[in-house]
């Protein structure tokens, strides 16, 4: 199993424990798995297929962020924090998902502590690669560089 925008690896324990949670749903290409704004609901584990992320943008158009694969999670840090989604979720192809309600998800995190810090350790290492994504955007030889005064 798997991680937010990373593939990261949950104990075969916890795996265990989430299992009897979890529950299978398919999507064709196209339909939404869930939108950006909408309070979340739990988490998406991809099995198959893939899911196109997308972060609205102000010309009513989205953004095209990763096209998930499987073995991501999806909505993790959202229905941690009891927010609404950041992005919009959508099959690029057909999926299958493995989806866990919030409740249910919340419920063994607040009934084994252990399976909560393997879930902090998966967000720490999400936000890792995420700065890592930064840095190489900002460091692209195709952007401006800001000009250093030539002395004349």
């Amino acid at each position: 199993m798997p991680s937010d925008f990373a593939r990261a690896q949950f104990s075969p324990e916890f795996e265990a424990a989430l299992r009897p949670l979890m529950r299978e749903r398919s999507f064709a290409k196209g339909v939404t798995l869930y939108g950006y704004g909408i309070p979340a609901d739990g988490v998406y584990f991809v099995e198959s297929g893939g899911v196109r992320v997308l972060l609205p943008s102000g010309d009513r158009q989205s953004r095209l962020l990763e096209v998930a694969g499987k073995g991501t999670i999806l909505g993790l840090s959202e229905t941690m924090c009891g927010e609404s989604y950041r992005v919009s979720a959508e099959a690029d192809e057909q999926t299958t998902v493995f989806f866990i309600a919030r409740i249910d998800f919340m419920t063994l995190l607040n009934e084994n502590h252990k399976f909560s810090m393997e879930v902090i350790r998966v967000l720490s290492d999400s936000l890792h690669g995420l700065y890592h994504r930064f840095r190489n955007v900002s460091a692209h030889p195709g952007r401006p560089r800001r000009r250093v005064p030539s002395e004349g």
